[in-house]
């Protein structure tokens, strides 16, 4: 069985939470801003060295399927960038995986943006980079699992390739506690589609896979999960997030959406691995709320759980999802999913 039900978002830490979305919803279409809100991160403070801080979050969905972006910008500090580039088997996020069922054609249409060539995916897929103005890296990727049915699309978040300092540690983590036990590739070498600046450095890459059973809310709009873990062989990698807080610049969390967060906890801490924050009970954030929750990874990588209890629908109007009392195991009809996409920005 499922413990997730598809990835809700990525966590990327800007300096400008305005033109961060500007860039997401002109660049990816991720365009439905689902909240805006500001407020105290107050349970994570032991990420953010031991005290409250402030902060602006916008979660923004793009409705032909897939995660959104949670863009997160410190409003009580200046938030600190990585000390170096972050190269590829960094321990933590390196990139994003966004869906497209037409790669190539995504590709072509992304002009005016920093990308990279074109290649061939260890999967035998399509696949390239584009990056955004704060140096994120994106990979588009196909993937077959939909919310909406077009000739062409290109839509929202389906995974995240992520540094780890043993493959074999980490692959037992993503299997044991979510539940993802298909291994799509397991393969050693060197990489063309990593780019020039790797073409002669050794990799060990695993893909693991989810495929969505359907069970949570909204997990037909969610689809497919894809999480790709890459250990460097050739160097020694350094923690991403080494001397910074979360929230800083980056890719600071990845949150999967959990249909029961009662059962993930003790399928979690049955196979050794323990909540460092737990909401416990619906934690509101204005526009929004549910139970949210964090894990570390084997090295230190934060991921996020949510389950969701509330969402905006339209604001003005005082219309929300009220998702508390109900059935968390079985979707919502596709129409009144598809009323997310009345807060398009255009």
């Amino acid at each position: 069985m499922n413990l997730i039900s598809g990835i809700q978002q990525v966590g990327v830490g800007v300096h400008n939470a305005d033109t961060a979305f500007k860039w997401f919803r002109q660049t990816l279409g991720i365009n439905a801003k689902i909240f805006d809100d500001e407020a105290e991160a107050a349970l994570m403070i032991n990420y953010t060295g031991n005290k409250v801080h402030k902060r602006r979050a916008i979660l923004a969905m793009n409705m032909n399927g897939g995660g959104g972006t949670e863009i997160w910008q410190f409003t009580s500090r200046k938030s600190s960038e990585p000390a170096q580039p972050v190269t590829w088997g960094d321990l933590g996020i390196n990139a994003i995986k966004i869906k497209s069922n037409n790669v190539k054609q995504t590709y072509d249409n992304l002009n005016g943006n920093p990308k990279s060539e074109l290649y061939i995916s260890p999967d035998g897929n399509q696949s390239f980079f584009v990056h955004d103005e704060n140096r994120n890296a994106y990979q588009l990727v196909n993937d077959g699992s939909w919310f909406k049915k077009r000739t062409y699309m290109q839509g929202g978040v389906c995974g995240a390739l992520i540094g780890v300092s043993n493959i074999e540690q980490s692959v037992k983590f993503y299997k044991e506690a979510f539940g993802m036990n298909e291994v799509v590739y397991d393969k050693t070498g060197t990489f063309e589609d990593l780019g020039d600046n790797y073409k002669s450095k050794k990799f060990r890459r695993v893909l693991l896979k989810l495929k969505n059973d359907y069970r949570g809310a909204f997990s037909r709009l969610l689809g497919d999960v894809q999480i790709e873990l890459i250990q460097t062989l050739d160097e020694t990698p350094v923690k991403i997030f080494d001397n910074r807080y979360w929230g800083d610049i980056g890719f600071i969390h990845l949150c999967f959406d959990v249909p029961d967060m009662n059962l993930l906890k003790h399928q979690a801490e049955k196979a050794g691995y323990h909540f460092t924050v737990d909401s416990a009970d619906t934690f509101d954030m204005g526009d929004s709320g549910g139970r949210f929750a964090y894990v570390e990874d084997p090295d230190g990588t934060l991921i996020e759980m949510v389950e969701t209890h509330k969402v905006p629908v339209m604001k003005k109007f005082g219309i929300y999802f009220n998702l508390k009392n109900r059935k968390q195991q079985k979707p919502l009809p596709n129409w009144m999913v598809g009323m997310l996409g009345l807060n398009k920005v255009k």
